[in-house]
């Protein structure tokens, strides 16, 4: 499993011209699934989601989480963050988990980080959609459970 955060200062998702999900401070989330991950690799990546320090504190320090910020989340589904471009230069996504399995997780993920009093928006998982942020530091960190 795999989770781009991008820190930001706000962030929304489009679908057909409407607005499907929009936060202001916090985190955009970028968030694929490999073939053989499982609940074990969900539950490990809501724990470092939420206690990722990347938000400046008193001093100028990344030391604050989503929580101590009020911080929020809108989380995307993003299976092209398997993509192999080791044969040639057209992506392949064989290592991406099928489409319905996806879903499931994508779903199960956002659903933990609501039970830890986070707010989530979300996409529209397989659909087109357009993303708009103002990523603040910019800071992205990529989060990935085989490397956790």
């Amino acid at each position: 499993m795999r989770v781009v955060v991008q820190r930001c200062k706000y962030a929304s998702c489009t679908v057909n011209d409407k607005i499907t999900g929009k936060i202001d401070k916090g985190f955009l989330l970028f968030v694929g699934f490999e073939t053989n991950d499982g609940k074990k690799e969900i539950d490990l990546l809501v724990k470092k989601t939420i206690g990722l320090r990347i938000f400046e504190d008193e001093n100028g320090k990344m030391n604050k989480s989503l929580k101590d910020v009020d911080g929020k989340i809108l989380a995307i589904s993003q299976f092209t963050l398997y993509a192999s471009c080791k044969h040639g230069n057209r992506p392949s996504f064989t290592d991406a988990m099928s489409f319905e399995k996806a879903n499931e997780y994508y779903n199960e993920y956002c659903n933990q980080l609501r039970a830890n009093n986070i707010d989530v928006e979300m996409g529209v998982f397989g659909a087109d959609m357009k993303i708009e942020l103002l990523n603040d530091g910019p800071v992205t960190i990529i989060l990935d459970s085989k490397e956790l």
